[in-house]
């Protein structure tokens, strides 16, 4: 299998419906109590963007894309609306946004990450997929226009030269999501003007 470095229509995936899952045992004792554990450290990402098809050339659209992935086989980046940034929603993604490490001196490399913070508790989301020609980087709040390149493929920030120990480096950028589809058929009616009649179009992300 192989990635595809190109991105699920657009003005598709702007109308889908889905978001973060996580999967958490639950074990209910005898006194009514109960025992909860996490199975999965980090969430995963389900989309169906058959809510985004309103015409029949979105769905032929959504077809060829299907067919030169042959299916669940090869993976492909996708544009979550609600989540695609590294600012806000409202916002514009600034070099601040995002806390990804601190020089040592000596460290060249490091891996673009959100964080998702609520009260006390954070998780951090590595990112894979930026957006080619959105990441910016700042040392100690000063942006960095150079000196620094980007893996748009794996989200690897490079230094030419390590940052000093202690400068806290940050980055903002938008990003997609890497996904496959996650069935080998689509069940469509034959009847193409007759869009309700699809039931589902599943993506399901990749942890790369």
């Amino acid at each position: 299998m192989a990635f595809h470095e190109v991105r699920f229509p657009d003005n598709i995936s702007r109308g889908a419906r889905g978001g973060p899952e996580r999967r958490t045992q639950i074990v209910e004792l005898a006194s009514g109590d109960e025992e909860r554990n996490a199975s999965w450290a980090n969430s995963r990402r389900r989309y169906d963007v058959v809510y985004g098809i309103r015409r029949a050339d979105d769905l032929a659209a959504v077809v060829a894309f299907f067919e030169a992935r042959n299916g669940r086989l090869h993976g492909f980046r996708f544009k979550d609306w609600g989540d695609y940034k590294s600012s806000l929603p409202s916002g514009t993604p600034a070099p601040t946004d995002q806390a990804i490490g601190t020089g040592n001196g000596t460290t060249t490399t490091l891996q673009l990450v959100k964080r998702y913070a609520s009260g006390s508790q954070t998780w951090v989301r590595t990112i894979t997929k930026p957006v080619a020609g959105s990441v910016t980087i700042a040392l100690n709040g000063a942006p960095q226009p150079s000196g620094w390149s980007v893996d748009s493929t794996t989200g690897v920030i490079t230094f030419t030269t390590a940052p000093g120990s202690g400068v806290a480096i940050t980055a903002g950028f938008e990003f997609d999501v890497p996904v496959r589809f996650d069935t080998d058929v689509l069940d469509v009616t034959l009847d193409l003007e007759r869009l309700g009649s699809i039931t589902s179009i599943s993506l399901l992300e990749i942890r790369r």
